[in-house]
């Protein structure tokens, strides 16, 4: 049996286990779900999937994104 980790890395250090597969420069809110656009504020925490990398161990895989978060100002044309 092959085990699949996903883990999102926030730029302070910090990690978090998801479920789901993400994709580069895909946004996502504080728990590492995906934004529809537009987003309904530009007063959100909102994050950047800027780098996939993927570990192989014996039986897992760990697939870790490596988040970055916007500034307001990029939020701001990302609203309606």
């Amino acid at each position: 049996m092959h085990l699949t980790t996903r883990r999102i890395m926030y730029p302070e250090g910090d990690s978090r286990e998801i479920e789901h597969a993400l994709s580069i420069n895909q946004l996502v809110d504080i728990n590492g779900f995906p934004l529809a656009h537009p987003l309904p504020s530009a007063k959100m925490i909102v994050y950047r999937v800027f780098r996939i990398a993927t570990e192989s161990l014996k039986g897992e895989d760990i697939v870790r994104y490596h988040l970055e978060q916007l500034w307001r100002d990029e939020l701001e044309e990302l609203v309606q």
